[in-house]
Protein backbone atom coordinates (compact mmCIF):
# COMPACT_ATOMS: atom_id res chain seq x y z
CA UNK A 1 0.00 0.00 0.00
CA UNK A 2 0.94 3.99 -0.78
CA UNK A 3 2.30 5.47 1.93
CA UNK A 4 -0.03 8.44 2.75
CA UNK A 5 1.68 11.85 2.76
CA UNK A 6 -0.05 14.22 5.00
CA UNK A 7 1.84 17.06 5.34
CA UNK A 8 5.56 18.51 4.33
CA UNK A 9 8.24 16.20 4.93
CA UNK A 10 9.93 19.51 6.77
CA UNK A 11 6.71 21.01 7.64
CA UNK A 12 4.70 23.49 6.75
CA UNK A 13 6.31 26.55 5.98
CA UNK A 14 5.00 29.87 7.06
CA UNK A 15 3.52 32.49 4.23
CA UNK A 16 5.64 34.72 3.02
CA UNK A 17 4.08 37.63 2.88
CA UNK A 18 6.46 40.34 3.72
CA UNK A 19 9.57 41.90 1.45
CA UNK A 20 12.04 40.85 3.87
CA UNK A 21 10.30 37.15 4.51
CA UNK A 22 10.56 37.38 -0.07
CA UNK A 23 13.92 38.16 0.05
CA UNK A 24 15.05 35.29 2.60
CA UNK A 25 13.33 32.76 0.66
CA UNK A 26 15.31 34.24 -2.72
CA UNK A 27 18.31 33.53 -0.61
CA UNK A 28 17.16 30.03 0.22
CA UNK A 29 16.59 29.03 -3.38
CA UNK A 30 19.68 30.79 -4.15
CA UNK A 31 21.44 28.05 -2.90
CA UNK A 32 19.88 25.42 -3.65
CA UNK A 33 20.59 23.42 -6.69
CA UNK A 34 18.79 21.83 -9.52
CA UNK A 35 15.17 22.21 -10.87
CA UNK A 36 12.47 24.48 -9.37
CA UNK A 37 9.52 22.85 -8.38
CA UNK A 38 6.16 25.81 -9.02
CA UNK A 39 2.84 25.23 -8.17
CA UNK A 40 0.31 27.90 -8.06
CA UNK A 41 -3.66 28.34 -6.98
CA UNK A 42 -6.00 30.45 -8.36
CA UNK A 43 -10.10 31.08 -7.71
CA UNK A 44 -10.99 29.78 -10.30
CA UNK A 45 -15.28 29.62 -10.24
CA UNK A 46 -15.41 32.60 -7.48
CA UNK A 47 -13.24 35.07 -8.88
CA UNK A 48 -13.02 36.99 -12.81
CA UNK A 49 -9.88 36.88 -12.96
CA UNK A 50 -7.41 34.25 -13.12
CA UNK A 51 -4.84 35.60 -11.04
CA UNK A 52 -2.53 33.77 -8.74
CA UNK A 53 -3.65 33.80 -5.30
CA UNK A 54 -0.80 31.81 -3.77
CA UNK A 55 2.56 30.44 -5.03
CA UNK A 56 4.05 27.15 -4.12
CA UNK A 57 8.15 26.61 -4.98
CA UNK A 58 10.52 24.05 -3.99
CA UNK A 59 14.13 23.54 -4.69
CA UNK A 60 16.31 20.60 -3.40
CA UNK A 61 18.37 22.24 -0.66
CA UNK A 62 16.94 25.39 -1.19
CA UNK A 63 13.24 24.90 0.71
CA UNK A 64 9.96 24.77 0.60
CA UNK A 65 8.04 28.34 0.30
CA UNK A 66 4.84 29.41 -0.05
CA UNK A 67 3.94 32.81 -1.12
CA UNK A 68 0.99 35.10 -1.08
CA UNK A 69 1.21 37.25 -4.29
CA UNK A 70 -1.35 39.96 -3.06
CA UNK A 71 0.90 42.12 -0.87
CA UNK A 72 3.15 42.19 -3.57
CA UNK A 73 1.38 42.63 -6.73
CA UNK A 74 1.50 42.34 -10.57
CA UNK A 75 5.01 43.04 -11.30
CA UNK A 76 7.03 43.51 -8.44
CA UNK A 77 10.59 44.01 -8.25
CA UNK A 78 10.91 40.52 -6.06
CA UNK A 79 9.27 38.76 -8.94
CA UNK A 80 11.69 40.17 -11.28
CA UNK A 81 14.49 38.69 -8.62
CA UNK A 82 13.01 35.61 -8.57
CA UNK A 83 12.44 35.20 -12.25
CA UNK A 84 16.45 35.96 -12.82
CA UNK A 85 16.62 32.90 -10.29
CA UNK A 86 15.51 30.71 -12.33
CA UNK A 87 16.44 32.42 -15.56
CA UNK A 88 18.32 29.40 -16.85
CA UNK A 89 17.14 26.62 -14.06
CA UNK A 90 14.55 24.19 -15.02
CA UNK A 91 10.81 25.23 -13.93
CA UNK A 92 8.56 22.15 -13.26
CA UNK A 93 4.68 22.35 -13.12
CA UNK A 94 2.26 20.36 -13.54
CA UNK A 95 -0.87 21.07 -16.54
CA UNK A 96 1.99 23.86 -16.54
CA UNK A 97 -0.89 26.07 -19.24
CA UNK A 98 -3.30 26.16 -16.41
CA UNK A 99 -0.70 28.19 -14.69
CA UNK A 100 1.75 30.10 -16.92
CA UNK A 101 -0.68 32.75 -17.78
CA UNK A 102 -0.89 33.83 -13.96
CA UNK A 103 3.00 33.18 -13.54
CA UNK A 104 3.25 35.71 -16.31
CA UNK A 105 1.03 38.38 -14.83
CA UNK A 106 3.39 38.82 -12.12
CA UNK A 107 6.44 38.98 -14.17
CA UNK A 108 7.70 35.33 -13.81
CA UNK A 109 8.71 33.89 -17.28
CA UNK A 110 10.01 30.36 -17.48
CA UNK A 111 12.51 29.55 -20.16
CA UNK A 112 13.17 26.02 -19.08
CA UNK A 113 10.11 23.92 -18.66
CA UNK A 114 9.24 20.32 -17.32
CA UNK A 115 5.12 19.50 -17.74
CA UNK A 116 4.74 16.83 -15.40
CA UNK A 117 0.90 16.30 -16.43
CA UNK A 118 1.87 16.59 -20.21
CA UNK A 119 4.69 13.94 -19.93
CA UNK A 120 3.16 11.31 -18.12
CA UNK A 121 0.66 11.71 -21.26
CA UNK A 122 3.83 11.62 -23.56
CA UNK A 123 5.05 8.51 -21.15
CA UNK A 124 2.33 6.67 -21.57
CA UNK A 125 0.53 6.95 -18.03
CA UNK A 126 -3.03 6.01 -18.10
CA UNK A 127 -4.36 8.66 -15.66
CA UNK A 128 -2.25 12.04 -15.17
CA UNK A 129 -3.39 13.71 -12.36
CA UNK A 130 -1.18 14.89 -9.44
CA UNK A 131 -1.99 12.37 -7.24
CA UNK A 132 -2.38 9.47 -9.46
CA UNK A 133 1.01 10.14 -10.57
CA UNK A 134 2.71 10.19 -7.03
CA UNK A 135 0.90 7.24 -6.35
CA UNK A 136 2.16 4.93 -9.55
CA UNK A 137 5.25 6.33 -9.94
CA UNK A 138 6.72 6.73 -6.23
CA UNK A 139 4.53 4.90 -4.63
CA UNK A 140 3.26 7.68 -2.60
CA UNK A 141 -0.40 9.16 -2.13
CA UNK A 142 -0.79 12.79 -1.47
CA UNK A 143 -3.84 14.10 0.80
CA UNK A 144 -5.63 16.26 -1.42
CA UNK A 145 -8.95 17.68 -0.02
CA UNK A 146 -9.19 21.51 -0.92
CA UNK A 147 -9.06 20.97 -4.85
CA UNK A 148 -12.23 23.21 -5.81
CA UNK A 149 -11.58 26.08 -2.48
CA UNK A 150 -11.52 29.88 -3.11
CA UNK A 151 -7.88 30.73 -2.53
CA UNK A 152 -8.31 34.26 -2.60
CA UNK A 153 -10.42 33.94 0.68
CA UNK A 154 -8.05 35.72 3.81
CA UNK A 155 -6.70 34.33 6.08
CA UNK A 156 -5.99 31.07 3.86
CA UNK A 157 -6.38 28.19 6.34
CA UNK A 158 -3.90 25.94 7.57
CA UNK A 159 -4.63 23.01 6.04
CA UNK A 160 -5.42 24.62 2.57
CA UNK A 161 -1.81 25.60 2.98
CA UNK A 162 -0.78 21.96 3.46
CA UNK A 163 -2.81 20.96 0.41
CA UNK A 164 -0.75 23.37 -1.43
CA UNK A 165 2.47 22.78 -0.10
CA UNK A 166 1.84 18.61 -1.00
CA UNK A 167 1.80 20.04 -4.45
CA UNK A 168 5.52 20.86 -4.92
CA UNK A 169 6.65 18.23 -2.11
CA UNK A 170 7.09 15.39 -4.30
CA UNK A 171 7.33 17.18 -7.75
CA UNK A 172 10.84 16.96 -8.24
CA UNK A 173 11.45 13.13 -7.34
CA UNK A 174 8.32 12.68 -9.62
CA UNK A 175 10.84 14.68 -12.48
CA UNK A 176 13.27 12.59 -12.33
CA UNK A 177 11.21 9.76 -12.30
CA UNK A 178 9.11 10.42 -15.55
CA UNK A 179 12.37 11.57 -17.05
CA UNK A 180 13.90 8.12 -16.84
CA UNK A 181 10.47 6.70 -18.22
CA UNK A 182 10.60 9.01 -21.57
CA UNK A 183 14.06 8.02 -21.94
CA UNK A 184 13.93 4.41 -21.84
CA UNK A 185 11.12 4.98 -24.49
CA UNK A 186 12.85 6.86 -26.64
CA UNK A 187 10.42 9.91 -25.89
CA UNK A 188 12.28 12.29 -23.95
CA UNK A 189 13.39 14.48 -26.88
CA UNK A 190 8.81 14.20 -27.76
CA UNK A 191 8.71 15.71 -24.30
CA UNK A 192 11.50 18.58 -24.42
CA UNK A 193 10.10 19.81 -28.04
CA UNK A 194 6.27 19.84 -26.19
CA UNK A 195 7.92 21.76 -23.57
CA UNK A 196 9.71 24.41 -25.44
CA UNK A 197 6.38 24.62 -27.91
CA UNK A 198 4.33 25.64 -24.62
CA UNK A 199 6.40 28.47 -23.60
CA UNK A 200 6.92 29.58 -27.24
CA UNK A 201 3.45 29.86 -27.77
CA UNK A 202 1.42 33.39 -28.12
CA UNK A 203 -1.58 34.26 -26.20
CA UNK A 204 -4.76 33.04 -27.22
CA UNK A 205 -6.97 35.03 -29.65
CA UNK A 206 -9.74 37.13 -28.65
CA UNK A 207 -12.66 35.10 -29.20
CA UNK A 208 -15.14 37.26 -31.99
CA UNK A 209 -18.51 37.69 -30.22
CA UNK A 210 -18.00 35.39 -26.87
CA UNK A 211 -21.37 35.71 -25.99
CA UNK A 212 -22.23 33.08 -28.31
CA UNK A 213 -20.81 30.58 -26.22
CA UNK A 214 -23.39 30.78 -23.51
CA UNK A 215 -24.68 27.70 -22.44
CA UNK A 216 -28.05 26.76 -24.12
CA UNK A 217 -28.06 29.55 -26.50
CA UNK A 218 -27.67 27.30 -29.72
CA UNK A 219 -31.37 25.71 -28.74
CA UNK A 220 -32.59 29.40 -29.23
CA UNK A 221 -34.75 29.65 -32.34
CA UNK A 222 -35.28 33.72 -32.38
CA UNK A 223 -33.01 36.44 -33.19
CA UNK A 224 -34.79 37.90 -30.98
CA UNK A 225 -34.04 35.58 -27.54
CA UNK A 226 -30.08 35.65 -29.14
CA UNK A 227 -30.00 39.68 -28.83
CA UNK A 228 -31.47 39.27 -24.78
CA UNK A 229 -28.56 35.92 -24.66
CA UNK A 230 -26.02 39.18 -25.86
CA UNK A 231 -27.14 42.20 -23.74
CA UNK A 232 -27.57 39.86 -20.61
CA UNK A 233 -24.19 38.44 -20.99
CA UNK A 234 -22.37 41.99 -21.99
CA UNK A 235 -24.03 43.07 -18.40
CA UNK A 236 -23.12 40.16 -16.92
CA UNK A 237 -19.18 40.61 -17.69
CA UNK A 238 -18.74 44.27 -16.99
CA UNK A 239 -20.27 43.76 -13.37
CA UNK A 240 -18.20 40.72 -13.18
CA UNK A 241 -14.81 42.48 -14.38
CA UNK A 242 -16.13 45.54 -11.91
CA UNK A 243 -16.11 43.24 -8.91
CA UNK A 244 -13.59 40.54 -9.67
CA UNK A 245 -16.31 38.29 -9.56
CA UNK A 246 -16.65 34.97 -11.54
CA UNK A 247 -19.44 35.48 -13.81
CA UNK A 248 -21.19 32.49 -13.14
CA UNK A 249 -22.16 33.50 -9.70
CA UNK A 250 -23.75 36.83 -10.73
CA UNK A 251 -26.21 34.95 -13.22
CA UNK A 252 -25.75 31.60 -14.50
CA UNK A 253 -25.73 30.58 -18.81
CA UNK A 254 -28.63 28.91 -18.31
CA UNK A 255 -30.11 31.57 -16.40
CA UNK A 256 -29.36 33.68 -19.09
CA UNK A 257 -30.98 31.70 -21.75
CA UNK A 258 -34.52 31.36 -19.54
CA UNK A 259 -34.90 35.05 -19.25
CA UNK A 260 -33.85 34.41 -23.44
CA UNK A 261 -36.78 32.39 -23.86
CA UNK A 262 -38.88 33.76 -21.68
CA UNK A 263 -38.55 37.38 -22.63
CA UNK A 264 -40.82 36.63 -25.86
CA UNK A 265 -43.36 35.04 -23.49
CA UNK A 266 -44.24 37.20 -21.37
CA UNK A 267 -43.12 41.12 -19.76
CA UNK A 268 -39.98 40.99 -17.36
CA UNK A 269 -40.27 44.51 -16.60
CA UNK A 270 -39.41 43.68 -12.36
CA UNK A 271 -38.20 41.65 -9.90
CA UNK A 272 -41.06 39.21 -9.68
CA UNK A 273 -41.83 38.83 -12.89
CA UNK A 274 -38.04 37.94 -13.11
CA UNK A 275 -38.20 35.61 -10.03
CA UNK A 276 -41.15 33.65 -11.58
CA UNK A 277 -39.29 33.23 -14.88
CA UNK A 278 -36.34 31.98 -13.50
CA UNK A 279 -38.66 29.62 -11.13
CA UNK A 280 -38.27 26.70 -13.20
CA UNK A 281 -34.45 26.12 -12.78
CA UNK A 282 -33.75 27.08 -8.76
CA UNK A 283 -33.26 30.95 -8.50
CA UNK A 284 -30.46 31.71 -6.34
CA UNK A 285 -30.90 34.81 -4.41
CA UNK A 286 -27.18 36.53 -5.66
CA UNK A 287 -28.78 36.60 -8.68
CA UNK A 288 -31.68 38.99 -7.75
CA UNK A 289 -28.90 41.24 -5.77
CA UNK A 290 -29.07 42.81 -9.64
CA UNK A 291 -31.94 42.26 -11.32
CA UNK A 292 -32.44 46.31 -11.95
CA UNK A 293 -29.55 45.59 -14.30
CA UNK A 294 -30.64 42.39 -15.67
CA UNK A 295 -34.25 43.70 -16.27
CA UNK A 296 -32.54 46.99 -17.36
CA UNK A 297 -30.52 44.68 -19.88
CA UNK A 298 -33.55 42.69 -21.44
CA UNK A 299 -35.14 45.83 -22.14
CA UNK A 300 -32.30 47.16 -24.14
CA UNK A 301 -32.52 44.35 -26.10
CA UNK A 302 -36.12 43.80 -26.61
CA UNK A 303 -35.91 48.23 -27.93
CA UNK A 304 -33.01 47.18 -30.97
CA UNK A 305 -35.07 47.79 -34.33
CA UNK A 306 -35.80 43.56 -36.00
CA UNK A 307 -32.68 45.22 -38.31
CA UNK A 308 -29.94 45.19 -36.40
CA UNK A 309 -30.77 42.26 -34.51
CA UNK A 310 -27.66 39.50 -34.16
CA UNK A 311 -28.06 36.49 -36.62
CA UNK A 312 -28.67 33.43 -35.35
CA UNK A 313 -25.57 31.86 -36.96
CA UNK A 314 -22.73 33.31 -38.17
CA UNK A 315 -20.23 31.49 -40.74
CA UNK A 316 -17.06 30.92 -39.32
CA UNK A 317 -13.52 30.85 -39.78
CA UNK A 318 -13.07 27.10 -39.23
CA UNK A 319 -13.99 23.62 -41.02
CA UNK A 320 -17.73 22.68 -41.63
CA UNK A 321 -18.75 20.50 -39.06
CA UNK A 322 -17.72 16.89 -39.44
CA UNK A 323 -21.15 15.42 -39.07
CA UNK A 324 -21.79 16.28 -42.77
CA UNK A 325 -18.70 15.69 -44.31
CA UNK A 326 -19.89 12.04 -45.06
CA UNK A 327 -22.50 13.50 -47.22
CA UNK A 328 -22.09 16.62 -48.92
CA UNK A 329 -17.71 16.34 -48.69
CA UNK A 330 -17.62 12.59 -49.37
CA UNK A 331 -13.80 13.23 -51.30
CA UNK A 332 -13.07 14.62 -47.66
CA UNK A 333 -14.13 12.34 -45.54
CA UNK A 334 -12.90 9.29 -47.13
CA UNK A 335 -9.22 10.49 -46.42
CA UNK A 336 -10.45 11.78 -42.57
CA UNK A 337 -12.29 8.24 -42.06
CA UNK A 338 -8.66 6.51 -42.60
CA UNK A 339 -7.02 9.06 -40.92
CA UNK A 340 -8.88 8.95 -37.71
CA UNK A 341 -8.38 4.96 -37.38
CA UNK A 342 -4.60 5.19 -38.61
CA UNK A 343 -3.27 7.79 -36.13
CA UNK A 344 -5.34 5.98 -33.61
CA UNK A 345 -3.50 2.86 -34.18
CA UNK A 346 0.11 4.90 -34.72
CA UNK A 347 -0.65 6.58 -30.83
CA UNK A 348 -1.63 3.16 -29.62
CA UNK A 349 1.86 1.75 -30.37
CA UNK A 350 3.48 4.56 -29.28
CA UNK A 351 1.20 3.97 -26.08
CA UNK A 352 0.12 7.95 -26.73
CA UNK A 353 -3.45 9.77 -26.49
CA UNK A 354 -3.90 9.92 -29.92
CA UNK A 355 -4.72 14.03 -29.31
CA UNK A 356 -0.68 13.97 -28.26
CA UNK A 357 0.34 12.30 -31.67
CA UNK A 358 -1.51 15.12 -33.61
CA UNK A 359 -4.87 17.27 -32.70
CA UNK A 360 -7.74 16.65 -34.24
CA UNK A 361 -8.06 19.76 -35.86
CA UNK A 362 -4.46 19.50 -37.94
CA UNK A 363 -5.46 15.95 -39.39
CA UNK A 364 -8.96 17.74 -40.18
CA UNK A 365 -7.51 20.84 -41.90
CA UNK A 366 -4.80 18.24 -43.98
CA UNK A 367 -7.96 16.03 -45.32
CA UNK A 368 -10.02 19.04 -46.01
CA UNK A 369 -7.08 20.78 -47.62
CA UNK A 370 -6.10 17.78 -49.71
CA UNK A 371 -9.24 15.30 -49.80
CA UNK A 372 -9.94 14.32 -53.25
CA UNK A 373 -6.46 14.67 -54.42
CA UNK A 374 -2.80 13.50 -53.62
CA UNK A 375 -0.14 15.30 -51.96
CA UNK A 376 3.43 14.25 -50.67
CA UNK A 377 4.83 13.60 -47.68
CA UNK A 378 6.60 16.88 -48.02
CA UNK A 379 3.88 19.06 -48.68
CA UNK A 380 2.06 17.61 -45.61
CA UNK A 381 4.64 18.18 -43.60
CA UNK A 382 5.39 21.70 -44.57
CA UNK A 383 1.57 22.44 -44.03
CA UNK A 384 1.92 20.46 -40.74
CA UNK A 385 4.68 22.79 -39.18
CA UNK A 386 3.34 26.09 -40.37
CA UNK A 387 0.49 25.10 -38.23
CA UNK A 388 2.74 24.53 -35.22
CA UNK A 389 2.87 20.61 -35.07
CA UNK A 390 6.57 19.17 -33.41
CA UNK A 391 9.21 17.66 -35.57
CA UNK A 392 8.32 14.58 -34.01
CA UNK A 393 4.56 14.44 -34.99
CA UNK A 394 5.35 15.55 -38.21
CA UNK A 395 7.99 12.96 -38.72
CA UNK A 396 5.12 10.18 -37.14
CA UNK A 397 1.95 11.53 -39.14
CA UNK A 398 3.46 12.97 -42.24
CA UNK A 399 3.51 9.58 -44.01
CA UNK A 400 0.15 8.17 -42.65
CA UNK A 401 -2.09 11.13 -44.23
CA UNK A 402 -0.16 11.16 -47.09
CA UNK A 403 -1.37 7.43 -47.69
CA UNK A 404 -4.81 8.23 -46.18
CA UNK A 405 -5.57 10.79 -49.14
CA UNK A 406 -5.41 7.85 -51.33
CA UNK A 407 -8.03 6.04 -50.00
CA UNK A 408 -10.89 5.47 -52.96
CA UNK A 409 -13.55 4.25 -50.07
CA UNK A 410 -14.60 5.64 -46.69
CA UNK A 411 -14.51 3.10 -43.73
CA UNK A 412 -17.81 2.11 -42.38
CA UNK A 413 -18.81 4.44 -39.47
CA UNK A 414 -17.87 2.65 -36.06
CA UNK A 415 -20.81 1.38 -34.20
CA UNK A 416 -21.86 3.54 -31.41
CA UNK A 417 -23.43 1.40 -28.31
CA UNK A 418 -26.09 3.72 -26.42
CA UNK A 419 -25.28 3.73 -22.65
CA UNK A 420 -28.68 2.84 -20.95
CA UNK A 421 -27.45 3.79 -17.63
CA UNK A 422 -26.25 7.28 -18.48
CA UNK A 423 -28.48 10.20 -18.21
CA UNK A 424 -27.78 13.99 -19.64
CA UNK A 425 -27.61 16.16 -16.73
CA UNK A 426 -28.86 19.80 -16.80
CA UNK A 427 -27.27 22.20 -19.02
CA UNK A 428 -26.63 24.37 -16.65
CA UNK A 429 -23.39 26.67 -14.98
CA UNK A 430 -21.33 28.38 -17.01
CA UNK A 431 -17.83 26.81 -17.21
CA UNK A 432 -16.58 29.91 -14.71
CA UNK A 433 -18.84 28.47 -12.50
CA UNK A 434 -17.71 24.58 -12.00
CA UNK A 435 -14.24 25.27 -12.31
CA UNK A 436 -12.16 24.23 -9.58
CA UNK A 437 -8.76 25.95 -8.82
CA UNK A 438 -5.52 24.43 -9.66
Amino acid sequence: MAELLTTPYDGLPNLITTPSHFEQMLSELANGNGPFAVDAERASGYRYSARAYLIQIKRTNGGLHLIDPIPFGEDHSLFHKLNLLWKDEEVILHASTQDLPCLRELGLNPTRLFDTELAGRIAGMPRVALGTLTETILDISLAKEHSAQDWSIRPLPEDWLTYAALDVELLVDLRDEIEKILEDKGKLAWAEQEFSAILAAPPPAKRIDPWRRTSGSHKLRKREELVVVRELWLKRDQLARELDISQGRLLSDLAISTLAIASQLQPLTNKKQLEKALRPIGIRARWMEYCELWIAAIETALAIPSEDLPPLKVKGDGLPQIKIWRDRFPEKYIPLSHARARLAEAAAERELPVENLLTPELMRKICWNYGGNSASVGDIATDLASWGARPWQIEITSPILSACLDEKEALPEPVVEADSDSESGPEGESGEEKGASS
